[in-house]
C-alpha cells in the first residue's frame, strides 16, 4: 500500500496566508445591463458586490433577511450603502434607481416567491441568481446532540444554508426557463470537499447544497440556465456572517483532544475587538457576528468579489470554481488522497464484478502504475 499524506482538515483561522494583489473588477462580455438577485445583502461580502455591480451599471435586488435588518450592527454597511445611493454624489447618480431592497426571509417559501415576483415587476428580469446566505453553527457532533435547544441548531444550519437557497432557487426556475436564459450563481466554501473538525453540520449543509446544484444543472442546461458553485476558503464565509457556538463539552477541549480546534481559532479571532470578545460556555448557546476592521474586510473578500464578477452571467462558466490559493491547494490535496484510496483499495471495488472486462483490467493497470511510480517496480501479484 502507498503511502497517503492525510489531507489537513479546513480552517477557519483567520485571513490567508498567501495574498498577492486582485486585479480591477472584471465582467463577462455583455450587451446589456444584468440584474443580480441576491439572496442575502447585509454581508461585508455582499455589500462591496453590490458596489462593484452598481459602479458597472447593473441592476441588484437586495433580499435582506428581517432577523438581520434589525439587528444595527449587521446591517451598518447596508444602510451605508442606501445612504451612498441617495446621496448628490456624481459618482452615484442613477444608483438609487438600479437596487431594490426586499425584506425576505429565505426559509419561508411564499416570501421568497414574492420577491422573485417583485423583481421582475421592477425590472422586468433576472440574470443572475446569486445565493450567498451563510451562518456557521460551531459544534462537534456530540456537543450538537445535548439538549433540544443545540438539536435545534442542527435544523437552523440547514434552513439556513440548504432550504433557505433552494426555495430561492425554486422560486426563480419557471422564470429563468420562460427566458431560456440564466445563471444561477451559489456561494458556498471549499467546505464543499473538505471536512472540519467542530464544525459537522456547516459542513453536511454544504455537501447538501452542492449536492443539490450538480443535479440541478443537469436538469437545466436544456433551458440554457448555468449553474456555478463558488467555492472561496472557509473563513470567507464564517468571518462575514454569524457564528452560533453551541456549548462546550470539557472532553473536546484543546487540552484533552488533538483535533484542531475551530472553536479556539474563532474565539481568538472574535476576542481580538472589544465588541465582539466572547467567553466560551458550556452551558449557553452564544452567537456573534465577527467585525473586522474595513481594510482586513477589504483584503479578506476581495477575490471573491473578484471571481463573483468575472463569471456572473458568463456565456460559459464553470460549474465549480475555487477561489484563492490556500483553497486551491488544499481540494487538490484532498482529491490526491482521494485517487491514492482508490488505487490502494482497486482489488476489493473489481472483486464482485462478475464478469471480466477491459475496464477491470485498466482499473488493475491503473494499481500498478501507482505502484511502480512509487517503487519503481511493479508489484510481484501482477508480474505474469
Amino acid at each position: 500500500m502507498s503511502e497517503k499524506k492525510q489531507p489537513e482538515p479546513s480552517s477557519s483561522a483567520g485571513p490567508a496566508r498567501h495574498s498577492h494583489a486582485v486585479p480591477a473588477a472584471s465582467f463577462p462580455t455583455h450587451n446589456s445591463p444584468r440584474t443580480w438577485f441576491l439572496t442575502s445583502s447585509l454581508s461585508p461580502l455582499a455589500v462591496r458586490l453590490i458596489r462593484q455591480l452598481l459602479v458597472h451599471g447593473d441592476y441588484v435586488v437586495a433580499c435582506l433577511p428581517p432577523h438581520e435588518i434589525e439587528h444595527d450592527d449587521r446591517s451598518a454597511d447596508f444602510r451605508e450603502l442606501v445612504n451612498e445611493c441617495k446621496s448628490n454624489r456624481k459618482d452615484r447618480e442613477g444608483w438609487k434607481d438600479r437596487i431594490r431592497s426586499i425584506r425576505c426571509d429565505g426559509r419561508i417559501m411564499s416570501q421568497c416567491g414574492a420577491a422573485v415576483a417583485e423583481a421582475k415587476h421592477v425590472f422586468g428580469r433576472i440574470d443572475i441568481l446569486l445565493c450567498c446566505t451563510s451562518e456557521a453553527v460551531v459544534g462537534t457532533v456530540e456537543e450538537l446532540s445535548t439538549s433540544l435547544a443545540t438539536q435545534n441548531l442542527v435544523r437552523d444550519q440547514f434552513e439556513t444554508i440548504f432550504f433557505s437557497q433552494v426555495n430561492f432557487i425554486k422560486a426563480t426556475l419557471p422564470m429563468l426557463r420562460a427566458e431560456h436564459t440564466g445563471h444561477i450563481m451559489v456561494l458556498t466554501s471549499v467546505g464543499g470537499h473538505i471536512g472540519t473538525p467542530g464544525m459537522p453540520m456547516y459542513t453536511a449543509a454544504t455537501w447538501a447544497l452542492e449536492g443539490f446544484c450538480d443535479s440541478l444543472a443537469y436538469e437545466v442546461a436544456p433551458f440554457n440556465i448555468k449553474v456555478t458553485i463558488v467555492q472561496p476558503h472557509k473563513e470567507i464565509q464564517t468571518l462575514t456572517n454569524k457564528i452560533v457556538f453551541s456549548p462546550s463539552l470539557p472532553c473536546y477541549d484543546s487540552e484533552n483532544n488533538p483535533a484542531p480546534s475551530v472553536r479556539d481559532m474563532l474565539t481568538n479571532m472574535l476576542n481580538l475587538n472589544p465588541e465582539t470578545a466572547i467567553e466560551q460556555s458550556d452551558t449557553d448557546i452564544l452567537h456573534r457576528y465577527p467585525k473586522l476592521p474595513g481594510a482586513s474586510t477589504d483584503r479578506l473578500v476581495a477575490e471573491t468579489v473578484h471571481a463573483l464578477t468575472a463569471i456572473g452571467g458568463h456565456e460559459n462558466p464553470p460549474a465549480r470554481h475555487i477561489v484563492g490559493f490556500e483553497g486551491a491547494e488544499a481540494v487538490k490535496e484532498k482529491l490526491k488522497t482521494v485517487t491514492e484510496e482508490l488505487e490502494d483499495f482497486v482489488e476489493a471495488s473489481v472483486a464482485v464484478d462478475i464478469f471480466e472486462s477491459e475496464l477491470k483490467n485498466e482499473a488493475r493497470q491503473g494499481k500498478a502504475k501507482a505502484v511502480e511510480d512509487d517503487t519503481g517496480m511493479l508489484p510481484s501479484s501482477m508480474v505474469t
